[in-house]
């Protein structure tokens, strides 16, 4: 877990989530409630990681105090491709994965943007094809009544709402001891700066645009926030890479105005600290 943190450059304090194969190997881990146990039962395998108590019974499978930051809760999720809930099998153990990129940087979709970020620093890639959402899990503390979002992502705040029957609130950004992955203010960000919510680029800028307004890419020219999300970290990979690929010069990105429901809440999380400054 330790070469986790080195190979990424990641900050320690800064937790990993535990994949599982299936809920009993989740529960061998954490402790759930009843509200954990009903998101998990509705949401997995899937994009939904639920931060519960540590077991620190017998019965327990014990996890590397890295993984959790030395924290008394853990993240965990049980990944949707099958291969990966075979691979966890097989070992018989959880898995610590984050995103396979350099902390803070662009998260990848593909195997490609791995090799290309990480080539040298790991000894194996397993390409299952690229990711189906395209962003990160939502990340959702249960350790509180009422439960808390902490990263917003592939499932809706508006679908967890529905399915606890009463408003879930959202968590600020944590720079000191997050609970979870990408609460840091500055997260996600390609080397250009960013700036958000642009109709018209600066002739210095490169645009990635979204519906009616086009740019250099175009996350999604019918609106679809599904499409945009699936693209979002490639797009961004693309227009980082641009100047070496085309030749050109130019200093930063421009983002158009992504819709901030649905996805889009996710998406826009991802923006926001993509353009906050790492200081």
């Amino acid at each position: 877990c330790a070469k986790i943190y080195t190979t990424k450059g990641r900050p320690s304090f800064n937790p990993l989530i535990v994949h599982v194969c299936d809920l009993d190997m989740a529960q061998k881990v954490g402790h759930f409630s009843k509200t954990a146990l009903h998101l998990a039962q509705t949401y997995w395998a899937g994009a939904l990681t639920l931060v519960v108590p540590l077991r620190t019974d017998a019965n327990r499978i014990p996890i590397a105090p890295l993984v959790t930051a030395g924290l008394e809760t853990v993240a965990i999720r049980i990944p949707d491709r099958q291969n990966t809930r075979h691979l966890i099998q097989r070992l018989g153990r959880p898995i610590a994965a984050p995103s396979a990129n350099p902390s803070g940087r662009l998260s990848p979709t593909t195997a490609h943007h791995v090799l290309e970020h990480l080539g040298g620093k790991i000894p194996l890639i397993l390409d299952d094809g690229a990711c189906t959402i395209g962003i990160e899990s939502t990340i959702v503390d249960t350790t509180e009544s009422p439960i808390t979002i902490l990263r917003s992502g592939g499932i809706t705040h508006e679908s967890i709402t529905d399915t606890v029957r009463y408003s879930v609130r959202h968590a600020k950004s944590d720079n000191t001891t997050p609970k979870s992955p990408g609460m840091l203010s500055s997260h996600y960000a390609p080397l250009l700066p960013v700036r958000l919510n642009v109709t018209v680029p600066e002739k210095t800028e490169l645009m990635l645009g979204f519906g009616t307004i086009d740019g250099h890419l175009n996350l999604s020219p019918s609106g679809d926030l599904e499409q945009c999300a699936n693209r979002l970290f490639d797009y961004l990979h693309q227009l980082d890479d641009w100047n070496t690929n085309h030749g050109t010069h130019y200093s930063s990105i421009a983002v158009a105005p992504i819709p901030n429901i649905g996805l889009g809440l996710g998406i826009n999380d991802r923006l926001m600290r993509a353009a906050t400054p790492n200081l």
